[in-house]
């Protein structure tokens, strides 16, 4: 402000001079060195705010480099949380992907298999968007990642989970969380749905059902209360956990893609690879939104194999 100040100063004088002086040039040599001096003046004044103007724009330049190369880095560390591979031989098969809508993503996935033979998969959407939510994420992930190796129940280790975040976040941060764990003996899945959009369950005789035990979303009150359900999958039952990402997809611009036109898809494409049926859905939602993503969408699919037979 105050260089422009200057600035305008300097004009408005040199100005006037010129103004008072048009007529006296050839009469005074005193006017002809203020039209001078004042001319000379302001292409000085206007060379160092255009200098001014150069610098700010390559500070500017160098900013934004910086930012997209954390940004990049962030992105870098992020994927390196996911998964690179799936179990084999555990009676489940796997397909998943997460889409960010900002460059790096508030949604997670993961899929353990652990040293005591239980297989653990999980889903989370945290509040918000952006780098403060891939924060809280990773905060998610290594909080689950630490208390399943403790042997806890599903129940359990939510409350754990969630009386961890409540205590190391800030109020208005949460995260919903679907956590499920695989009994190949048994056919077994044990889950608690925190909160989170609800998995479609497409079986093989009885249709669609849905998985919806368990209690709030994680990190809002520390005493918060959760419950454990349990279903059996028989082979070739499909389980779809998705983030709100793509069920809203389009809500911006008219009417949300919507869990009922979801569960019609997956009904429609259920006996497909999981890798088609990941695509089907990933394109009926850009067909609908016809937009970049709105939020960030994840989309896991988990489908009992013929070999789960071999575990009893």
């Amino acid at each position: 402000m105050r260089d422009k100040i200057y600035l305008a100063s300097f004009l408005l004088g040199a100005g006037v001079l010129l103004y008072l002086g048009r007529g006296l040039l050839a009469q005074s040599a005193l006017v002809d060195w203020g039209l001078t001096f004042a001319g000379t003046t302001a292409v000085g004044v206007l060379g160092m705010a255009l200098y001014q103007v150069q610098d700010q724009l390559r500070a500017s330049r160098r900013e934004l480099a910086r930012k997209e190369a954390e940004l990049n880095f962030a992105r870098e560390v992020q994927r390196a949380l996911f998964p690179r591979q799936f179990p084999v031989d555990s009676g489940l098969e796997f397909a998943a992907v997460c889409v960010p809508a900002a460059g790096i993503s508030g949604d997670y996935y993961d899929v353990l298999q652990l040293s005591d033979g239980r297989l653990v998969f999980a889903i989370a959407d945290v509040s918000g968007k952006g780098l403060s939510a891939a924060i809280l994420m990773s905060n998610v992930h290594a909080g689950l990642r630490i208390l399943v190796e403790s042997g806890h129940s599903a129940a359990e280790l939510c409350s754990q989970l969630n009386r961890h975040l409540c205590r190391f976040t800030e109020s208005q941060r949460f995260a919903t969380l679907f956590y499920g764990e695989w009994d190949r003996a048994q056919h077994r899945l044990t889950y608690v749905n925190a909160g989170h959009t609800t998995p479609i369950l497409a079986g093989s005789s009885d249709g669609c059902r849905r998985l919806d035990c368990g209690g709030v979303p994680i990190g809002l009150f520390p005493d918060s209360p959760f419950c454990a359900g349990t279903v059996t999958l028989d082979p070739g039952d499909l389980v779809v956990l998705y983030s709100d990402g793509i069920t809203e997809a389009g809500i911006m611009a008219a009417e949300p893609f919507g869990e009922s036109r979801l569960e019609s898809l997956i009904a429609t494409h259920r006996q497909k690879p999981l890798d088609d049926i990941q695509q089907v859905v990933l394109d009926a939602v850009h067909d609908w939104s016809g937009r970049e993503p709105e939020d960030d969408m994840t989309l896991l699919l988990v489908r009992a194999s013929d070999a789960a037979a071999g575990g009893l």
